[in-house]
């Protein structure tokens, strides 16, 4: 059968992405040219900023287009290839998006192609050696600069990046406290994970609990939240502090823009720094980073959770798992076995 099943951009989200925002399509197998490849995707990607990709704004990429199959990496096998560099049969990373089949060259799309290392599973590759992986490692390590002895406080901790984030900051000899959502997350971080204490934002006041839990203040915070928790932890930051603005999940589905935190002269009075960052900024070092994680994975030190759903017609709704706190760390889709 000469089918490639797709999930289109429909319409554009207002509020929470659901299933009613993807169209369902079969076209042609596309033919690869001159130096591509044609990969069948076997797992896909599922991250927040998919979310950010949908919107028709000007961004760090350019929004999904309505009609096209939705922008997501993925993990595949070459079954035909014009480029004398892969060969049928390779597993390959690339930005497959929501389809069977996709052509693509080195170079192309966000994460361009690459083989997989043998012995590495392609769950690592999207999850604690993919972009998740990396954006904990780039943003922790550059913009929060954690020194032995510091506090260092992640929001959305029990996800695919704050997960990382913190263990690297124990690693580096920090006291940890992670910020998530649910007896099971809280649990997984401090009995897996080994953060030094967890606040369940579902169940505890979010601010008490942060003056509990980092009796010295905050001299490093990884956030992924942003709203109430960014701006309880701002009450909260030591002098010369860093805050490292990796997301804002909490206002991903907002209708309306969200109030800002109303306390970001704490920034000058303890003369902290407040920054963002976007990982593609830093896949010129991805070797390095893919280097030194797999080393602490491989020692047992760094610990990573995914959660595969599977099914092709389930890619819409295991979207929205992200969005209802569903997901258990990385959350991926299988979509097809290797050949």
């Amino acid at each position: 059968m000469n089918t490639n099943r797709q999930w289109l951009l429909a319409k554009r989200p207002h509020g929470l992405v659901g299933e009613e925002n993807f169209e369902y399509a079969e076209n042609p197998i596309p033919e690869p040219g001159e130096g591509e490849v044609l990969v069948r995707n076997l797992y896909l990607s599922f991250d927040p900023t998919q979310r950010g990709w949908m919107e028709d704004r000007e961004s760090y990429l350019p929004p999904v287009q309505l009609g096209e199959p939705m922008r997501a990496g993925s993990i595949g096998q070459v079954t035909a290839s014009n480029n004398p560099d892969f060969a049928v049969g390779d597993m390959v990373q690339t930005t497959g998006g929501w389809q069977d089949f996709v052509v693509v060259a080195p170079g192309q799309g966000v994460m361009g192609l690459n083989k997989i290392p043998d012995g590495i599973a392609p769950d690592m590759m999207l999850s604690v050696l993919g972009v998740t992986g990396l954006t904990a490692y780039f943003g922790l390590l550059d913009l929060g600069e954690p020194k032995a002895g510091e506090t260092v406080l992640v929001s959305g901790a029990a996800g695919a990046t704050g997960s990382v984030a913190g263990q690297i900051a124990k690693l580096k000899g920090c006291h940890v406290v992670g910020i998530a959502g649910g007896p099971e997350k809280c649990a997984w971080l401090k009995a897996e994970a080994g953060f030094d204490e967890v606040i369940d934002y579902k169940n505890e006041d979010v601010d008490a609990r942060i003056a509990e839990t980092c009796p010295n203040k905050v001299d490093v915070f990884f956030d992924n939240v942003g709203g109430d928790i960014l701006e309880a932890a701002l009450n909260h930051i030591n002098m010369r502090a860093r805050v490292v603005l990796c997301g804002g999940i909490s206002g991903y589905n907002a209708t309306a823009p969200i109030p800002g935190p109303t306390n970001l002269m704490n920034l000058v009075i303890m003369r902290a720094r407040m920054e963002g960052f976007i990982v593609i900024d830093y896949m010129d070092r991805a070797g390095e980073a893919i280097t030194e994680l797999l080393g602490w994975i491989q020692s047992g030190q760094l610990k990573y959770q995914v959660d595969v759903q599977e099914g092709f017609e389930n890619i819409p709704n295991t979207l929205s798992r992200l969005f209802t706190g569903q997901n258990l760390g990385k959350q991926l889709l299988k979509i097809a076995d290797p050949a």
